[in-house]
């Protein structure tokens, strides 16, 4: 077994976990139970950490890593057709006039 990410949360170990698992690389969360540490033990000793169990998928597992940590580009944000407010791109609706995003 070779630990490949050291994860500032829970969600983001699971996340890339579940990625490693959907490319067909074995893995496992460690640490998920040591935030009740916090305050007791440093920091850095209760973050969660992601193992592979085949030290050979490493460098697959490493490409999906450096994947998961780049930032995604951002979509524009649209205008509404009726009333001509901008929206964020994750909205489905205008936050103004409820006309649905076309």
């Amino acid at each position: 077994m070779k630990r490949i990410y050291i994860a500032a949360n829970l969600q983001d170990a699971h996340l890339l976990a579940h990625q490693l698992k959907e490319a067909g690389i074995a893995c496992h969360v460690f640490n998920e139970n040591m935030q009740g540490g916090l305050g007791e033990l440093p920091f850095t000793h209760v973050w969660p950490e992601l193992w592979i169990v085949d030290e050979c998928d490493e460098d697959r597992a490493l490409a999906l890593v450096r994947a998961f940590e780049r930032p995604q580009p951002e979509a524009p944000p649209w205008t509404c057709p009726r009333c001509m407010e901008e929206n964020p791109h994750n909205f489905a609706v205008c936050w103004h006039c409820g006309q649905a995003k076309s």
